[in-house]
């Protein structure tokens, strides 16, 4: 038996990755793409790379008769995304790609995203999608919310180590480099080919970036006292790829050892052999992320190195593996794809 799907924000990157994941999936048919602003047009007009698929043209939501879906992606802007989804049928299944529900104090959300949240009943709900974590959670849920790309990579190199105690959580330092794809499909000056190319920047310096939220919120709740991060994210002049450099207090095989406890019957995450570290070449494309570890020359202190792909495992690949779990499905369906290389 098939599930049928939409896909809300499909004229985004983010919704292009959905339709590129969910086209190998056996058991998973499209039956609905929304994108108001291209609304009516064939999806060839708008991401040419798809157009050998059979897919509905581009509707408004208003046109899609959700009656007969049973789970709906939602690749909307924050603010945007609470405001829809809220006034969806409340037999759907939905995983969120925003950063609307990720927070679960209202509180916090506001902070971060300088509004209140007009949905805190469904943000109480919402269950967080960092998959290897919350996999069980995941299974029964209705409302999944994708994780930041910027903090699910943190989070893979970070959990397994406060969890067992082998860092200070007081001392850590995560150097964040993302490409920008991340910053979305809506035209902006600063990344106009000519502002970035040939060069590289920090940005959100300070402990501004949003997904500091969600840092805040997950590895406390993993360390059992609170945790504050440095985090500085760079904008990469490539199209897809993190790679994020830890700095942490501890013993570099210890550090190692609890990496490789944690992710020894994961099919997606990857620790590599110590001392080496990973590439974005070698994950870009697919829903693997890839950890290594090696000693500092300060004796005590560890360097973990964490690399995916921003567009799949951060973002659509992680929302289609919540999704085959929320449907009763194999987990890694639709998502076994060799890494694109060179």
């Amino acid at each position: 038996m098939s599930h049928k799907i939409a896909i809300i924000g499909a004229s985004g990157y983010t919704g292009a990755e959905l339709i590129r994941l969910i086209a190998t999936h056996p058991k998973f048919e499209i039956v609905a793409l929304v994108a108001h602003n291209k609304a009516g047009k064939p999806m060839d007009e708008v991401f040419a790379h798809l157009r050998h698929l059979n897919l509905p043209p581009l509707s408004t939501l208003d046109e899609v008769d959700f009656s007969d879906v049973d789970l709906c992606f939602c690749a909307l802007p924050h603010k945007t995304s609470q405001e829809v989804i809220s006034q969806l049928p409340k037999h759907l299944k939905i995983v969120d790609l925003s950063a609307d529900f990720r927070l679960r104090d209202p509180e916090s959300y506001a902070k971060w995203y300088g509004n209140d949240h007009s949905a805190v009943e469904m943000q109480k709900e919402a269950v967080y999608g960092l998959t290897e974590f919350y996999r069980e959670e995941i299974a029964k849920a209705r409302l999944v919310a994708g994780t930041g790309c910027n903090s699910a990579t943190g989070q893979y190199m970070l959990r397994p180590l406060l969890e067992k105690k082998v860092v200070s959580p007081d001392d850590i330092i995560l150097d964040m480099k993302c490409a920008v794809s991340g910053a979305g499909r809506s035209p902006k000056e600063n990344l106009l080919h000519s502002e970035l190319s040939e060069g590289y920047n920090a940005y959100a310096v300070g402990g501004t970036h949003r997904h500091l939220g969600e840092f805040d919120q997950e590895l406390s709740a993993v360390a059992g006292e609170p945790v504050k991060i440095q985090f500085t994210p760079h904008l990469l002049p490539v199209n897809r790829g993190i790679l994020a450099t830890g700095y942490v207090k501890g013993d570099p095989q210890a550090v190692y050892d609890a990496l490789v406890e944690a992710y020894k019957d994961e099919p997606f995450v990857l620790v590599l052999p110590f001392g080496e570290t990973p590439s974005t070449h070698h994950v870009r494309g697919s829903n693997f992320v890839h950890i290594g570890v090696t000693g500092d020359r300060i004796e005590g202190r560890a360097i973990v190195v964490g690399a995916m792909d921003n567009l799949t495992k951060g973002s659509s690949g992680q929302a289609l593996q919540n999704a085959n779990l929320m449907l009763g499905e194999n987990e890694t369906e639709g998502l076994m794809m060799v890494p694109l290389f060179p």
